[in-house]
């Protein structure tokens, strides 16, 4: 049976398996710790993955595993997985795998008894991998004419992007941009403990376009093993005609690329398919579409992940509180 690991422990197991997600890492969760969630850390031989428990009232819970579990022969950590969550009084057990589709049989058919696809993701499940492999002009020449040309552009228009540690500037152009395309948020100190968790290892900066001084737009990028991810980004009303965003998602590219990751994650997009979603993107606006519009210039390859995976170990608890959190309005990652 798997048993439970210490977070030392954790670490270096981690460090063996290959392209293992930002998620999966124990800096995230000690970030997510912050917020109402507590980690713990469960290995079985080649396998093992990091849970994450959010304490309800009444000493109920509900855990989760983001994109995990890590390893092979997953069916080995259900025992371990399924007695700790019992121990905790586990509503339910969502799990999102670090799986693209079509997914592998060999992988699934043998762990999921006991759970049902849930159509609810909480991290999202459509978005658009750029291979940062190649040498800079050969990424570039991937991308499509008029994202190369609103790059060169920025820099035309004197737009700069460094990098800051301003978070409140960063958190005030994420409230612009919340309420210009019906984004939600997290509060400013989520975002202060994610570049405070990750910043110190090298695995995240904040990068800011500017023009004359004042901040245009601005991102926080995270990196870890040859993996980074565009999580959080922003912009202001102003100068928009200077494309700041352009220049500063190449920008995050170029430290990606320098810290040596060999792809980078642009985080999110409609989740349709590419024949509908080339075919709708210039007239569509709402959600994710104007994201979409943005994002499909950088000439990445569309992926999509695996589906949650819940198990549900008391159905009156789980159907309350589902009711309860898809009233609320979903923030990402």
């Amino acid at each position: 049976m798997a048993t439970l690991i210490s977070t030392h422990a954790w670490d270096q197991f981690i460090k063996t398996v290959p392209n293992a997600h930002i998620l999966q890492t124990s800096a995230w969760g000690k970030f997510k710790s912050q917020f109402g969630w507590s980690p713990s850390y469960l290995i079985e031989q080649d396998c093992g993955t990091q849970v994450l428990f959010r304490t309800l009232p009444l000493g109920y819970s509900i855990a989760y595993i983001p994109k995990g579990p890590l390893g092979k022969n997953w069916n080995q950590l259900w025992p371990g997985i399924d007695q700790l969550c019992k121990q905790k009084h586990t509503i339910m057990l969502i799990v999102e795998p670090d799986y693209w589709e079509p997914l592998p049989e060999t992988v699934f058919s043998q762990w999921l008894e006991g759970f049902s696809p849930n159509p609810h993701t909480i991290q999202p499940r459509r978005t658009i991998f750029v291979d940062l492999s190649p040498d800079e002009e050969t990424i570039l020449a991937a991308m499509k004419q008029k994202t190369r040309y609103n790059i060169r552009l920025a820099e035309r228009k004197d737009v700069i992007v460094c990098e800051t540690q301003d978070l409140q500037s960063f958190y005030d152009m994420m409230c612009t941009t919340g309420q210009r395309d019906g984004f939600a948020l997290h509060n400013l100190t989520y975002y202060k403990k994610a570049y405070e968790h990750f910043a110190p290892l090298g695995q995240c900066t904040l990068l800011q376009a500017e023009y004359q001084g004042t901040p245009l737009a601005a991102l926080m990028v995270f990196a870890y093993q040859e993996q980074a991810w565009y999580f959080y980004g922003a912009s202001t009303n102003a100068e928009r005609n200077r494309m700041p965003t352009y220049a500063l998602q190449w920008q995050a590219m170029r430290w990606a690329k320098a810290k040596g990751c060999t792809s980078y994650d642009l985080w999110g997009v409609p989740d349709f398919d590419q024949e509908t979603l080339e075919a709708d993107f210039s007239s569509r606006s709402d959600g994710l579409w104007g994201v979409y519009r943005f994002k499909r210039g950088f000439g990445g390859v569309l992926k999509r992940s695996a589906p949650a995976f819940i198990h549900v170990y008391r159905p009156l608890l789980y159907r309350a509180y589902a009711w309860l959190t898809n009233r609320q309005k979903p923030s990402q990652a």
